[in-house]
């Protein structure tokens, strides 16, 4: 099975030298950082988490969700019911519960949803997704437009969460360990088979694969992973609200995954940093010629990414894999001709 259009799955070694100095990077900041900036690399952590789980879908079987972020959300409300009014609870049974509480989500709206393919997959949904979201919305019950207040961070036994370094490497910890479960996912013969049906799903059919099966847990083990991200959410944040679960949510993670690469969750993850980093760069922009660009940051935004798809389709990491080579073949180049020229030499 040709791979040749694939996304980049294997990651050339520079590329693995860069992402591990910034795990490095990641692990001494807080040493170096004020807590404003500490909260805001957790934030971008946990959405790093969030574009992995959808990078699942979109970049390694190949669907397309506009409502990825309905699961995203129903973890973070699920954090709040679960908080009593006047203590924190658990995360050991917490956690869990929630995450669980989106896989079940994810898996009764798959059943449907993985029956459909291509526009109709994406219509589809969206629509489960704007369902739930009007579902919280239009409930005073559960807390309405104006959302919910999570009082109290969760309680992990030995170690603080209040404590924002505590948090800050409890996040951490939670996104290396998803991305090294994905990757060894990526390459079993479960993640083969949703390569494979990325490629040719009618193909995999002939073979054998029973591609709804697959094609369902994947996007029940998505949901579960954008479940993880959204508890985490809540619980940094204190504050959830209908908007996690809306259009706009599930879209900022499709951009974040277009951005820094798709199908190899590395990309993912320098998305969601380029993204938030991006969101707060363009968002800080002055007012020029009584246009506020700071205001209007969607419009920098989207030119951004439409130069990204136009100049680099295979995202950021993308163009970095093909700098290496680049830089590789001229230094391959350089020293054959440094060879030959000193083959010369030695001749004369």
């Amino acid at each position: 099975m040709s791979l040749h259009k694939s996304p980049i799955e294997h990651l050339p070694a520079s590329v693995q030298v860069l992402l591990a100095l910034g795990v490095v990077a990641l692990a001494i900041f807080p040493f170096s950082s004020t807590d404003f900036y500490v909260q805001m690399v957790t934030r971008m952590m946990i959405m790093a988490i969030f574009a992995m789980s959808l990078d699942l879908l979109q970049g390694v079987t190949g669907l397309v969700s506009l409502g990825h972020a309905a699961y995203f959300g129903l973890a973070g409300y699920a954090l709040a019911f679960l908080t009593p009014a006047g203590e924190p609870v658990s995360l050991w049974w917490s956690l869990p519960l929630a995450v669980a509480g989106s896989a079940v989500a994810a898996l009764v709206i798959g059943f449907f949803v993985v029956r459909t393919y291509g526009i109709y997959f994406i219509m589809v949904t969206m629509a489960f997704a704007q369902m739930v979201f009007y579902v919280f919305f239009d409930n005073r019950s559960l807390g309405g437009s104006d959302g919910l207040y999570v009082n109290f961070r969760p309680t992990a036994g030995w170690f603080d969460l209040d404590n924002k370094q505590v948090f800050y490497y409890v996040t951490l910890a939670l996104l290396i360990g998803v991305y090294a479960f994905l990757r060894r996912l990526l390459w079993s013969p479960f993640g083969r088979a949703l390569a494979g049906i990325r490629i040719n799903e009618h193909r995999m059919r002939a073979m054998g694969f029973g591609t709804f099966g697959y094609k369902l847990s994947a996007f029940t083990l998505a949901g579960a992973l954008a479940g993880l991200a959204g508890y985490l959410w809540a619980a940094q944040t204190g504050f959830v609200n209908p908007d996690l679960m809306g259009f706009h949510a599930s879209a900022h993670v499709i951009m974040m995954v277009i951005l820094g690469g798709m199908g190899n969750f590395a990309g993912a993850v320098v998305g969601a940093f380029a993204f938030e980093t991006l969101l707060h760069t363009f968002k800080d922009l002055p007012q020029v010629a009584g246009f506020h660009l700071g205001k209007h940051w969607q419009l920098s935004m989207g030119l951004f990414i439409v130069l990204v798809v136009m100049f680099a389709p295979r995202g950021l990491l993308g163009l970095a894999h093909s700098m290496s080579e680049r830089l590789g073949a001229r230094l391959g180049a350089r020293s054959a001709a440094s060879g030959a020229d000193a083959a010369e030499h030695h001749r004369g």
